[in-house]
């Protein structure tokens, strides 16, 4: 059943430079989309894929950012996939960015069928469900959206791994207690790893991690400088404004 049009807001991103439309209950966009789309280091004329893309908060931020890229949104649930590409066309980017509804771990078959080859893409970002499935969320979007089972990074990353060319690179945002099962599900196949952490205030264990791999690339562990956002009295810090805000770019590479 569609959603009905009075349980569905437009709102702001990017300080207005994104306005989104995303259902009243369940669940909704936050810092985390935008913050992944910061640290994606794309170039115009290259190629992206958002996996678990929801209604295309990351992606079209990054299409934003980055004039001349070309961006797939990958939803399996067919009412936020609807979502992403109306919010698609409603920002004037429907030219460059497009919407599927496909399940992220459905074969490369199906991919290929939707129009995604397998090694196409320059970048793979995502935002993968990574909280327990213990007490699910009882709305089934939210649910989908935040809730894991053992496999789901490890299958998730296998779609990356596939989508992405042997020059490209993966980026994404999972929880700060969980880098070490992200690192080492990392471990075959990519090299060059970045990782930066998520802090919510100073002095405060990191709450996300933002993690960048190259494919087929060597080269050493990095843990660049987190990024703190907010200061001790619950202020937006400069950093943070930049990004969430006026839609920054994140040196998550170090470069």
């Amino acid at each position: 059943m569609p959603v009905d049009p009075g349980e569905i807001s437009e709102d702001a991103a990017l300080g207005g430079r994104l306005v989104l439309r995303q259902p009243v209950h369940g669940h909704r966009f936050g810092h985390d989309s935008i913050l992944l789309a910061a640290a994606t280091p794309a170039r115009p004329g290259e190629e992206a894929i958002e996996l678990g893309a929801g209604v295309g908060t990351a992606g079209l931020a990054l299409a934003r950012r980055v004039d001349k890229l070309t961006v797939t949104l990958v939803e399996i649930d067919p009412e936020l996939a609807a979502l992403a590409g109306d919010n698609a066309a409603c920002n004037g980017l429907a030219d460059r960015v497009r919407a599927i509804c496909l399940d992220v771990t459905a074969p490369a078959v199906a991919f290929a069928a939707a129009g995604i080859a397998t090694g196409s893409a320059n970048h793979v970002l995502m935002n993968p469900p990574f909280n327990p499935p213990h007490n699910p969320s009882p709305d089934r979007a939210r649910s989908l959206a935040r809730t894991a089972s053992a496999q789901t990074l490890e299958q998730w990353l296998g779609t990356a791994a596939r989508l992405v060319c042997s020059s490209g690179a993966i980026t994404l945002i999972w929880r700060a207690d969980g880098v070490g099962d992200v690192l080492a599900a990392l471990t075959p196949g990519f090299g060059a790893l970045s990782v930066m952490p998520i802090h919510p205030k100073p002095n405060a264990a990191a709450i996300r991690v933002l993690v960048h791999a190259a494919k087929e690339r060597g080269g050493p562990l990095k843990v660049v400088p987190g990024l703190v956002l907010a200061d001790a009295k619950g202020k937006p810090t400069a950093q943070a404004e930049a990004v969430l805000r006026d839609g920054a770019a994140l040196a998550l590479t170090g470069d």
